[in-house]
């Protein structure tokens, strides 16, 4: 991404040759990037001020919606979405070299859940009885596994985290299915659409939370003021309220941007039916065609 002023900083999941640090590195260059221990941590960068920018996952297209980043940035952040980045996800086995005859005697493989989740079938046919343990991303478990040359152990993660902590790669690209992408997405205090490479498609990520004398057939309605429009919907997923069983608020993708006069009417109508309508702004969706960490 190319910047008018000087480089910004952006906090990351690191540590670094994680996923999101390679999406960050493609999008923003290598200046300015902050590595954080945890996805709340990069969020609450932004919020302090401590950065200008985050980059955090927030879907996979095996595992779905990342919920630590969905419950932060969707319960009272403030922040917005800048851009999204979808990026092909390799997952390598990678040991120690001084454990590289040790893989069939593996005493645990660590990774981010994820991650883990991803390589399933390949897990439950080669180490079905190896404890899986969960780490904050596939870096951090690649930094462990440099740490710890004297334990029979191993990390799924990417070929940068080979290459960046010293590791052997003993199985490539161990994830159960070919089309394995992550999105990413950007975000800031301010409402603001970053370019990338190419040409981006464009999006808009609302929250709508229903009435409170919900009525029945109400989320067809809601879903009738974007068809009627032709507005397509990308997606729609509905997420837990946190104030009681069964209170959920949807987040829905509108492939479209907030100026089109047909969803300034679409959110008009919204609130001409009570609901609560929160815009995290309308961004460019892009996808970056060499996989990471190959």
């Amino acid at each position: 991404m190319k910047q008018e002023s000087s480089t910004p900083s952006v906090a990351y999941l690191g540590p670094e040759a994680s996923f999101t640090h390679i999406a960050a590195t493609d999008f923003f260059g290598t200046d300015g990037l902050m590595p954080y221990r945890s996805i709340p941590d990069c969020i609450e960068a932004v919020t302090e001020g401590h950065v200008a920018y985050a980059i955090v996952p927030l879907e996979n297209a095996l595992e779905g919606s990342v919920p630590l980043t969905i419950d932060y940035l969707f319960h009272g952040s403030d922040l917005f979405i800048n851009a999204e980045l979808s990026t092909p996800i390799r997952q390598h086995l990678m040991v120690h070299p001084e454990q590289s005859e040790s893989i069939d005697s593996l005493a645990s493989i660590h990774s981010h859940p994820h991650a883990l989740a991803q390589c399933h079938k390949y897990l439950q046919y080669h180490f079905r009885r190896v404890p899986l343990i969960q780490t904050s991303s596939t870096a951090a478990a690649a930094k462990y596994v440099s740490e710890h040359p004297e334990l029979p152990i191993a990390a799924i993660g990417n070929q940068l985290a080979a290459d960046t902590y010293g590791l052997h790669i003993a199985e490539e690209s161990i994830h159960d299915f070919h089309f394995n992408h992550t999105r990413f997405v950007v975000l800031s205090l301010r409402k603001e659409t970053l370019s990338y490479e190419g040409a981006g498609i464009p999006k808009t990520t609302l929250m709508i939370k229903l009435p409170e004398d919900d009525q029945p057939g109400m989320l067809h309605q809601i879903l009738s003021v974007f068809s009627w429009r032709r507005l397509n919907l990308s997606k729609i997923e509905s997420r837990p309220l946190k104030t009681g069983l069964g209170n959920y608020f949807f987040i829905i993708d509108v492939a479209e941007t907030e100026d089109h006069p047909m969803m300034k009417g679409a959110l008009e109508e919204l609130k001409a039916l009570h609901c609560d309508v929160t815009s995290f702004g309308s961004y460019s969706t892009y996808l970056q065609q060499s996989p990471a960490g190959k």
